[in-house]
């Protein structure tokens, strides 16, 4: 509770930008974040943020929060993007855990599903992946993660095979509630 309060005390002396600095109180398993984007608003389907302006060299990481609908990306320890985000439903849940990206398939189909998944990142060899996809609050997926395909564009371009993906719930959220 000390904490929270401490957080929101320094967000309200703190000038936010688009890329303020403000320290993150951390959460196990996951990368180590110094700086948030301030989006000013929450994210709605379709919306995206990207800002890569300063962000240091390194790793690219990415987090999705199933339960909020969010696609956060790390370089750095800063964010640089963010996105609304649909997921699996109950049923065909997208499974939560650490993914190295195992591959990039820029004009990847799907066969079982008969549909386009461009810009694939593929994290399991069943095939769940990051990709570009309608996005809308009534829209599930077969337990991939669908983004803007503006957003899957952008994100293809700026992580490798290897990187990092933190599937889960609840992501940081002292900062983002």
């Amino acid at each position: 509770m000390i904490r929270l309060a401490l957080l929101a005390c320094l967000l309200a002396i703190l000038p936010l930008t688009p890329a303020a600095a403000r320290r993150v109180p951390q959460r196990a398993g996951g990368p180590d974040v110094h700086t948030v984007l301030d989006v000013g608003h929450a994210l709605e389907p379709g919306d995206y943020v990207w800002d890569d302006d300063g962000a240091p060299a390194g790793r690219t990481h990415v987090v999705v929060d199933v339960a909020r609908r969010q696609l956060y990306v790390y370089r750095g320890g800063v964010e640089i993007g963010r996105s609304f985000a649909v997921a699996g439903p109950p049923e065909m849940p997208t499974p939560l855990g650490r993914f190295p990206i195992l591959e990039k398939d820029a004009d990847k189909y799907s066969r079982s599903y008969n549909a386009p998944m461009p810009y694939a990142l593929r994290l399991t060899r069943s095939y769940v992946a990051i990709h570009g996809s309608k996005v809308e609050w009534d829209w599930v997926t077969h337990g991939c993660i669908g983004v803007p395909l503006p957003f899957a564009r952008i994100l293809f371009r700026n992580v490798r095979v290897g990187d990092d993906v933190l599937v889960t719930r609840n992501w940081l959220p002292a900062a983002y509630d």
